[in-house]
Order: structure tokens, then sequence, then C-alpha cells
């Protein structure tokens, strides 16, 4: 029997992993020029951190995670998303004793038990940005800014902005009262049997049901922002003035709920309309009580995540980098010499390659066009006795070859 890998967990050569590593490095810089640090936390922790955090009655927990008790019976979970593993190395830390406002970026895989799709696989990946300490609008703004200044310079295109409000613990229970008076007057029969199940539960992911059957009954349920409270009315108003200030266009949905519980005030998504139904690349908000709800002090934040294999659909197609050399050896005595030219060049700051096993010239020289190298460098007997190199610029037409010193090839780059 073959071994083969796991059905939804991918394996990546290039170019899908350059476009990933082209990925993390813009949002690196995007978010460092933000002030962001990068944080790395474990992709495995406490079973319960999930259940405090995400709550018990989300898809997340009841259907999703990969869960499993370790040889002393605790139960361990692969993170299902990065914002609790970030809220429990913060709470550990003790970070805000640290420094009034944390700004931490991570990156790396999460794991759902979904159905594989296009875009999204059960082992999947993940950049997360975490603003915590301020409970100001500004924040949610120049966090949001800082999200799509990342998404236009990895070269994305026809993205939207779909912004919410979904209001504190106290407007928000006010709202989730009359959401259900609203649900329960309907057919609920038409209702798909995970709505039927959310209705008491968690009535808000209702909204965000994706059947059409749901999306039409729900078509007229009351919306939260008529039931914000006057603050956070006023925080929401600030941080779309913010964004219009900063031109950043904006779609209000008043069906945009986040799937985990511990969302409040802001809300937001990035959808694209170039990859079909599935079209969401983003999203975010704020999390007010999420430190609290975790045993940490009463600490505010904001946050969003991108999924990266979403992103990667939609990336434009990039050249691939060209090495600048590849070393040709024919002879006696000149693979050691390769060698010896290829490790100086490369501690130069060069890159390139060379053939080990050896090989006819014309093998090689085959070698060295599918490398895409802009210069072959060709050592023979010849050439070693003089202490040269004949160089062929590959990509200048007829490819001409001259000769030049061992000890001035890297003049050539």
């Amino acid at each position: 029997m073959s071994v083969t890998s796991i059905k939804g967990f991918a394996d990546m050569f290039p170019p899908e992993s350059d476009a990933f590593t082209f990925m993390e490095a813009k949002a690196r810089e995007v978010f460092g020029r933000c002030g962001f640090v990068e944080l790395r936390t474990p992709i495995v922790e406490h079973t319960e951190l999930f259940c405090r955090s995400i709550g018990e009655e989300t898809d997340v927990v009841q259907k999703e995670m990969y869960t499993f008790p370790d040889r002393k019976g605790r139960m361990l979970t692969l993170r299902p998303e990065a914002t609790a593993g970030v809220m429990r190395a913060y709470i550990q830390s003790a970070r805000h004793t640290q420094e009034p406002v944390s700004k931490l970026f991570t990156t790396g895989p999460m794991f759902r038990y979904e159905r594989p799709q296009k875009g999204r696989m059960r082992q999947f990946h993940q950049i997360n940005c975490e603003c915590l300490g301020s409970s100001s609008p500004y924040t949610d703004a120049e966090l949001i800014v800082a999200l799509m200044t990342f998404l236009q310079e990895i070269g994305l295109r026809d993205l939207s902005l779909k912004m919410n409000s979904l209001g504190c613990p106290s407007c928000r229970a006010a709202y989730k009262k009359a959401l259900i008076a609203y649900l329960e007057g309907l057919d609920t029969e038409l209702l798909c049997d995970d709505c039927k199940r959310r209705m008491h539960t968690n009535p808000l992911r209702v909204l965000d049901c994706k059947q059409e059957g749901c999306k039409s009954l729900t078509a007229a349920a009351p919306t939260i922002l008529d039931y914000n409270c006057p603050d956070c009315r006023q925080h929401f108003d600030v941080v779309l003035r913010m964004l219009d200030a900063a031109k950043v266009p904006v779609t209000l949905d008043s069906c945009l709920v986040r799937g985990l519980d511990y969302y409040c005030r802001t809300t937001f998504e990035v959808v694209s309309g170039a990859i079909g139904a599935q079209s969401s690349v983003a999203g975010g908000g704020r999390y007010d009580g999420l430190i609290k709800q975790l045993g940490g002090a009463d600490i505010p934040g904001v946050g969003f995540a991108c999924g990266m294999e979403r992103l990667a659909l939609l990336l434009p197609q990039r050249e691939a980098l060209r090495p600048d050399f590849f070393v040709v050896a024919m002879g006696q005595g000149t693979q050691d010499a390769a060698f010896g030219l290829v490790n100086s060049l490369r501690r130069q700051g060069f890159a390139g390659d060379m053939s080990h096993a050896g090989g006819s010239f014309k093998s090689q020289m085959r070698q060295a066009d599918k490398s895409r190298a802009r210069f072959c460098l060709i050592i023979g007997e010849e050439e070693l006795a003089q202490g040269k190199v004949s160089v062929k610029n590959m990509l200048a037409e007829g490819k001409e070859q001259h000769s030049v010193p061992m000890a001035g090839v890297a003049e050539l780059f």
C-alpha cells in the first residue's frame, strides 16, 4: 500500500509555495510599517481554550475541531483559528503590564474538519493581526486600512469591504430578543437544520446562513444597527468617517455577523468578485470582552484573519525569480574548482547552482537552460589552467561566449 497525503491536507511545491512566501514577506513588511511585531504560537492548545473563546454552540466547536486526548487523558485541539491562542499567550505573558497597546502579527496553519473545496482545505493557512489594549474607533479604522493596504500591495483588485456593528453586550441582548421573536414568527420548517438549532442558541448566525431558503426568510429581519446604543453608534460612525478620509470604500451589510461568539461592535469582511460563491478573503472585528472571558484583565481588542489559500487564488501571475548563474564543469579536476566558485559567489550574495553529478557538456547545458540562470559559467581544463571562466549570457540573443578571470566573475552581476 502506498502512503499518500490526507484528504484536505495539501503539499505545496513552487510556484504555490512561492506565492505563500511572497504573501508572508509582504505581510511582515506592510504590518511592520504599522507597528506590528510577530508572535509565534503553538498549533496545539488545550481544548478548553477554544470552547471558552469560540463558544460551545458554534459549528467550529461542535463539528469542525480536530480534538484528541494525549497520553495523560488531557483533551488537546489543533488550532482552528489564531485569535484564541494569541489571547492565551498575551494573558500568560502578562503582556499588558509591559506595554499599554500590543500589536501582534501571526501566520501559520489552522485546522478544521470541513469539506475540502476550492480555496478551502482542512489544513489551511492564515495571516492574523491583533491590536490589544485600545478601545478607540481610530484603532479599528487603522487596522482596516492596514488590511486593505496589504491586499492592494500583493496585487489584489475587485475587492469590496463590507461592514456592520454588532453593538455591545447590552444593546445586542435587546437585538437578539427581537431577532428571536422575528424568527419564531416564520415558518421554521423552511429553515435548514443548522438554523433551527441556532435560532435560540446563536440567533445571529441564522443571518449568516448561505442556504437560499434561509436567506430569503431572513431578508426582512430587524437590523442590528437599529438596536445599537448611542455609544456603539458613535464608535461605528467614527470608524466609517476615518475610512472615508482614507479613501477606503465601505458597503454596510446588516446581515454581516461573525461566526465566533466573542465579537462586538465593529465587524468587517473583505470579499472578492473573482472567486465565485466562496468570496470572502479576510474578516475580523472587535472583541473587547474576550481576554477577560479567558481569565485575563479587562483588555479591549480588535483583529482580523486572511485566508492565504483564498488569497493565492487571486494573486496575479508573477514571474519566477531567475538565479544569477549556473556552473558547468568539464574535464579532470574542474568539479573542485566549480564547487569553490559556486560557494564563493553564494557568500557574496548571488544565487546559483551546479551539477554535482557532472555528466556530458550537453546534459549540463540543458540543466543550465532549465535553471533559467542569467549566466552560464563554464570551467573546462583549459579555463582551469588559465584561471579563467567562460561566460554565456543566457538572456542575450545568440548567447555569445567570452572569458573572464575567475577572480572577477562577481563583477558580471
